[in-house]
């Protein structure tokens, strides 16, 4: 097998997003990160949704499809099972994958799907000029709330842990090392992974990750998730997640906390508790946030027998045959 390098998995289209949009960085990662996998472009595909990230697909030197609103992880459900020799990844919005695409991306998880889903957060609709998002913060001001919005936000990792997801992380677009390390992890997951990566709007919802993403504020602000590792966090101020009395997680300052209350992160706990609890720690709008791998544990993979079986049952029953099957009872013939 020759040897891959990002320039294999650049296409020739001029990209085209906003002049400061995340998604360049997004783009920038993944395409220097697939050479990892050791799977040729032509043995890997990107599914895209609509929306901004629905344009991934043309800018990726692999197969790919431009999918109808929020149906990207439907059409890879029905690729990843017709073709296990395929690597297969979905690229998908917060508008696009939780709101008319809510049940489609649930389904997937809850079935462990042999798909990578990267989720581009940025809590706001970008491709459709600036309308609130399901992700959106309470109070958002947009074109679609004028008076602020009165719903709180859908929270991604949360709602993938419900659903049964395997394997779900976070990351941020600006950060390619630890994009590229949760990238990695994604990849060597057998089934659903799913990574919502923080992603910069600068036209609708400019700096809305900047805690996390901003030199100054990110050593403060980014709570770092390592499997095996007390859960701390903070340069200058160093502070520790700790269990609190009632069972919930909080943050206190690291001198401040006894050592055997601070978590230790585990990622491969089969029970998604700990995971939860992450996911309601912190505030994408302002102060510290978890970032990495929430959980990544094994689980039987759908779909792994059901393209042996079709083959199978096309070798055993033959074209005529089937053809014979399918018009041997009550037909009807319309003139």
């Amino acid at each position: 097998m020759r040897t891959l390098s990002k320039a294999d998995f650049q296409s020739s289209n001029e990209t085209r997003w906003c002049p400061g949009c995340g998604d360049y960085a997004i783009l920038a990662s993944v395409q220097a990160f697939m050479p990892e996998l050791e799977v040729p472009p032509e043995r890997i595909v990107f599914v895209t949704g609509i929306g901004c990230a629905g344009r991934f697909s043309y800018y990726m030197n692999t197969y790919g499809m431009h999918a109808i609103h929020g149906r990207a992880p439907a059409i890879a459900t029905g690729l990843a099972a017709a073709r296990e020799d395929l690597s297969v990844w979905v690229v998908t919005g917060d508008g696009d994958a939780l709101s008319i695409g809510g049940n489609h991306l649930i389904h997937a998880m809850r079935r462990n799907v042999p798909v990578k889903v990267l989720l581009f957060n940025n809590r706001i609709y970008g491709l459709t000029k600036g309308q609130a998002s399901p992700t959106s913060e309470l109070g958002k001001v947009t074109k679609s709330t004028p008076g602020g919005s009165i719903e709180p936000p859908a929270n991604p990792i949360a709602l993938a842990l419900g659903a049964g997801a395997t394997f779900v992380a976070r990351s941020v677009d600006r950060d390619k090392e630890h994009l590229s390390g949760v990238l990695r992890a994604a990849a060597n997951h057998e089934g659903t992974a799913l990574v919502e990566i923080l992603q910069n709007c600068p036209v609708f919802n400019d700096r809305a990750f900047e805690h996390v993403t901003d030199k100054r504020e990110a050593s403060e602000n980014r709570i770092p998730l390592e499997h095996g590792a007390p859960i701390t966090f903070g340069a200058e101020r160093p502070r520790a997640v700790v269990r609190l009395p009632d069972g919930s997680l909080g943050i206190v300052g690291a001198e401040q906390a006894d050592a055997a209350a601070i978590v230790e992160h585990d990622a491969k706990r089969e029970s998604p508790d700990l995971a939860f609890a992450l996911s309601q720690l912190g505030d994408l709008t302002h102060g510290p946030v978890p970032l990495g791998v929430f959980r990544d544990v094994e689980a039987p993979v759908w779909g792994q027998t059901i393209a042996s079986e079709l083959r199978a049952a096309a070798t055993r029953f033959g074209e005529r045959e089937l053809d014979e099957l399918l018009h041997n009872a009550n037909t009807w013939r319309i003139s």
